[in-house]
């Protein structure tokens, strides 16, 4: 992590010299938005229609935990009118390049408008760290529609009711997605839920009370788990007669079908990010969600 920050800090020096120092002229007469990440990017993007031009820092297929930005990509951070990001140790690189892009860059860090929760080990131990997943509450999301819809507002005071009338449906279809995810547990068994992965979707998870087991906490860079790991989920399986067990979509199988001794290992996706597919085919945050309810569906009984 520290090779990383000063490479960062090396980064923004060089700004100045990669653009000029003067900053370019606006080709549009649109907002000009940066998100770091996919859920950030399809909410503004929901929210200002055709009033802005929203830009994904993080390019679809890549892996948000090990991104390291580019000068081409503090420059489109300083020319923004608006950046969006989500805090946590993943971002750190932000906190230290915000000072460089200038103040005329109006910022908001999503941390500051959730309630953070620790990460859980395997012993749902909590951890120092915040989970930094976030988005995956569906109740968070809907506080940050709220968030993005205030700072468009401050930018462009000619589209307010626009503004407003687009948050006020994705609201809704956020509302929509919430209650059936209530509905949908409600009527299941409430079978336990088993992770053999890395878990992300921990606000998920607790915000519907959806009980669960994983391999490691969220955010963990180990993808080997120890043989007492892989012994305590096989015997959890078994004890619990679970016939589904779960991966997140940027992983493989192979754990799963060793836990369960078989091969139901269905995906759960954690949004983070898309691959270039899904993003080319307009995937969204709400279906990608509705993917998630239809595989626990099956799982919770």
């Amino acid at each position: 992590m520290k090779k990383l920050i000063c490479a960062v800090l090396a980064l923004a020096l060089a700004v100045c010299a990669f653009s000029g120092c003067t900053g370019a002229e606006k080709k549009s007469d649109k907002l000009s938005i940066v998100t770091t990440i996919f859920p950030y990017y399809d909410l503004t993007e929901r929210i200002a229609g055709d009033k802005a031009d929203v830009t994904m820092l993080i390019s679809p297929g890549s892996e948000p935990h090990n991104f390291e930005p580019t000068p081409k990509d503090i420059v489109k951070i300083k020319e923004a009118d608006l950046f969006i990001y989500n805090g946590g140790e993943s971002d750190e690189w932000v906190e230290n390049i915000l000072g460089s892009v200038g103040s005329k860059v109006r910022v908001i860090k999503m941390f500051d408008y959730a309630e953070l929760l620790p990460e859980e080990d395997i012993n749902h131990n909590e951890g120092d760290e915040s989970d930094e997943h976030i988005w995956t509450s569906i109740g968070n999301m809907t506080l940050f529609v709220d968030s993005v819809t205030e700072e468009l507002e401050k930018l462009d005071k000619n589209n307010v009711k626009q503004f407003a009338a687009n948050a006020e449906k994705y609201k809704k279809e956020l509302g929509k997605l919430e209650s059936s995810f209530e509905a949908m547990v409600e009527a299941s068994a409430k079978k336990p839920i088993v992770i053999a992965d890395r878990f992300p979707l921990l606000y998920l998870f607790k915000q519907f009370g959806i009980e669960f087991e994983s391999a490691f906490p969220g955010c963990t860079s180990e993808t080997q788990p120890s043989p007492k790991t892989v012994a305590k989920l096989s015997e959890f399986v078994k004890d619990n007669n679970i016939s589904v067990v779960f991966k997140i979509d940027t992983s493989s199988d192979s754990l799963g079908k060793t836990i369960l001794g078989g091969d139901n290992v269905k995906t759960l996706y954690s949004l983070h990010n898309v691959t270039k597919e899904q993003f080319d085919k307009k995937a969204t945050y709400i279906s990608l969600m509705e993917l998630n309810s239809d595989a626990l569906k099956e799982a919770l009984g």
